[in-house]
């Protein structure tokens, strides 16, 4: 029969085996962090040197620039930030003599993106009559590649589209990245009510509803498009979804919004259908068609 220590002294044996076993997984932790970071430092002093190797390759290669990107965040060097470092011969990166990003693209990085940057503020405003403000990541990087005139195109990738996009976040210029479905697009319209909300307001003033198939049918929309002022205005608290209502041959929930005087009877008339106030009285469109068939 085992003897076990009972009492004080047990309590005493316990505290001090748990707190053995506490430092002993102290000690673990800091010697397998410095071992991380001795592999961290080696593995950025390999990639430095291969970066200095492929630089050509870097610049020249979009699809090889945005994995070699991807890769250097992976391990806590971004593109961006890496060139902002300064010190004391001002601005340095992983090397000695300038910047990291300085040594690999033959100048500062962020020139590169802020390039690319203007040149998709430019397309957005362009196009912004045509798509609502919404272009897509694909269209824009196609758009840049051409340029507006002979040799002015840029060889860019969607990678390099979406971090000139995200350079901009700081200055608040209203531009986002935002996903529908599988693909990304560029949205570049104000946090407001705008053209396109006004219109899908107009129609729901008119019928008392739509959908996303109704604007695809009658107003020649994209399905993104669509969508996202749909969704907009559901986030804003503009309109709401009519979940449980009958969707017919659209396929889609319908959405619904109101004036705040008529609220009353049309939730009367609509019982099963989510009603919500709108904030001002639009003019009606003349004509819209529900069914694809009518």
């Amino acid at each position: 029969m085992s003897r076990r220590g009972v009492g004080l002294g047990a309590f005493a044996n316990r505290t001090q085996a748990t707190q053995s076993y506490a430092t002993h997984g102290a000690n673990l932790r800091s010697t397998h962090t410095a071992s991380l970071q001795t592999q961290l430092s080696v593995f950025q002093s390999l990639l430095h040197t291969f970066a200095l190797e492929h630089s050509s390759t870097i610049k020249s290669n979009p699809t090889f620039r945005a994995e070699f990107a991807r890769m250097c965040n992976t391990i806590g060097v971004d593109p961006l930030a890496a060139s902002n470092v300064k010190g004391k011969n001002g601005r340095r990166g992983l090397g000695e003599g300038g910047s990291f990003w300085t040594q690999i693209m033959g100048g500062d990085m962020n020139d590169f993106y802020f390039e690319v940057a203007v040149r998709v503020v430019e397309l957005c405003r362009e196009t912004r009559s045509e798509n609502g403000g919404l272009i897509g990541v694909e269209e824009c990087r196609k758009r840049v590649g051409k340029g507006k005139a002979i040799g002015s195109g840029l060889e860019v990738s969607d990678d390099d589209i979406l971090r000139a996009v995200r350079s901009l976040e700081p200055l608040g210029s209203g531009f986002s990245i935002v996903k529908v479905g599988s693909k990304q697009y560029i949205r570049s319209i104000p946090k407001e009510l705008n053209t396109d909300q006004a219109t899908v307001l107009e129609v729901i003033q008119m019928l008392g509803f739509v959908s996303v198939s109704m604007l695809r049918l009658n107003l020649k929309w994209e399905k993104a498009r669509a969508q996202t002022v749909i969704d907009d205005l559901l986030t804003d608290g503009l309109v709401w979804l009519d979940a449980q209502g009958p969707r017919k041959s659209t396929g889609h929930p319908r959405i619904f919004w109101t004036i705040v005087d008529e609220i009353g009877d049309l939730c009367d008339s609509h019982e099963n259908h989510k009603i919500i106030m709108a904030r001002a009285v639009i003019p009606r469109p003349t004509s819209f068609r529900e069914n694809p068939k009518s």
